[in-house]
């Protein structure tokens, strides 16, 4: 397979090997993690697989079309695909597709499936703020020509998202913020719009409360319940969110070190995101303690190896991005681990090439495939570089 792989795939190898392991390792637990879906919606676990399947190779022919592409094309369309972003968020906020009371989903029409538009603007956000650091990063200093310049995007990005995904708004403000440390960006600025942020929050969710009628925070509830009952009421199991919380800690529990099987686990039964956003806790559910273990490795060596192409480019362009895309790609399968064992309180992140979804495994792939064009230029860098010192 390597073989194969080194012949039609170029970059790094070990990239390569694990997004592949990832994606066909999905496909068996996808089809293992669905019968919540099937007792919910209908249907057959086979009609999921395949769903699942389109998507795959979906994915992979968008990863593999963009690592032939250079780098400095990605670059120049930057502005392009921020401002598509911010279309997409806009259109989905007064067309897009509602599920319990969260308009994040853009219907595709004739084929029956759906795009998360937050999914396109992590990526075109990463891409748009990679490229202005880079423009803007001997005028860092000056809040006109070039923090606000920066920071202004993130805004707007993250504004749009928030209202119907607080959970990714704040983990793609957290990644912008890395970045803009990364970027050599003043401390004292970045303060500053975090101690504005919050009282900008404080303020809007002030107004929320006094005037309900306006509904400026549709999920506010939401997100309080969530807090209060994975820090506060614990023991309360009657609430949507504890038992799925309680629900996913009781699989893992169950799943010991060896797990209970494939396709015999019982508890992800009564986990409705079983396959998406507790897909971790069915993991170790069926495949057991060891087994995850190996999956975290696999994400730590996939950051690894993101991080040492980053470092290794004489392009800071392509250096932020690669960063923002490893850190990216992390921090969701973190957060997914984390909501699983009870650390964080319940959130819509799910595990990055492995749950069921399209938008999110096409943007991931994509991402990798961004990650293996910068990857391909080195190679191709060194081999001129080599060529030169032979002659």
């Amino acid at each position: 397979m390597v073989q194969l792989l080194r012949k039609y795939f170029k970059g790094d190898m070990v990239i390569w090997v694990i997004t592949i392991i990832l994606l066909g390792f999905s496909l068996l637990s996808v089809y293992s993690f669905v019968p919540i879906l099937v007792k919910m919606e209908g249907g057959t676990p086979f009609k999921y697989l395949f769903k699942h399947f389109i998507y795959i190779v979906l994915a992979v022919f968008a990863m593999y079309w963009i690592h032939k592409k250079d780098p400095k094309y990605i670059s120049r369309l930057s502005k392009i695909i921020y401002y598509s972003a911010i279309a997409l968020l806009i259109f989905t906020m007064f067309f897009g597709t509602k599920v319990n009371e969260a308009g994040r989903w853009v219907k595709i029409p004739f084929v029956g499936l759906t795009f998360q538009s937050s999914d396109f603007a992590k990526l075109a956000l990463i891409i748009y703020v990679s490229r202005m650091l880079y423009k803007k990063r001997e005028m860092m200093n000056n809040w006109k020509e070039g923090f606000i310049p920066i920071m202004a995007p993130i805004v707007i990005i993250c504004g749009l998202i928030v209202k119907d995904n607080f959970s990714t708004a704040a983990i793609l403000f957290m990644i912008s913020f890395v970045l803009l440390f990364l970027g050599r960006v003043p401390f004292s600025k970045l303060f500053s719009v975090v101690a504005g942020g919050i009282l900008l929050f404080i303020m809007v969710v002030g107004v929320h409360k006094a005037l309900p009628d306006l509904n400026i925070l549709p999920r506010y509830e939401t997100w309080v319940n969530r807090f209060t009952n994975r820090y506060e009421n614990s023991a309360d199991i009657d609430e949507p969110g504890n038992l799925q919380a309680n629900n996913a800690e009781q699989a893992i529990f169950l799943g010991g070190f060896f797990g209970q099987g494939i396709g015999k686990g019982k508890v992800k039964e009564f986990i409705p995101e079983a396959y998406a956003d507790f897909f971790f806790a069915s993991f170790v559910e069926e495949f057991g303690l060891i087994a995850a273990v190996f999956l975290v490795l696999f994400y730590l060596i996939l950051l690894y190896r993101i991080m040492r192409i980053a470092l290794r480019s004489d392009n800071l362009f392509e250096t932020y991005l690669c960063m923002g895309i490893g850190i990216l790609l992390l921090s969701q399968a973190a957060v997914n681990m984390m909501v699983c064992t009870g650390i964080f309180p319940v959130t819509g992140q799910n595990m990055p090439f492995l749950a069921m979804g399209g938008s999110a495994m096409i943007m991931a792939c994509l991402g990798i495939g961004i990650v293996q064009a910068i990857a391909q230029r080195q190679e191709e860098g060194k081999t001129v570089a080599t060529e030169t010192v032979l002659a």
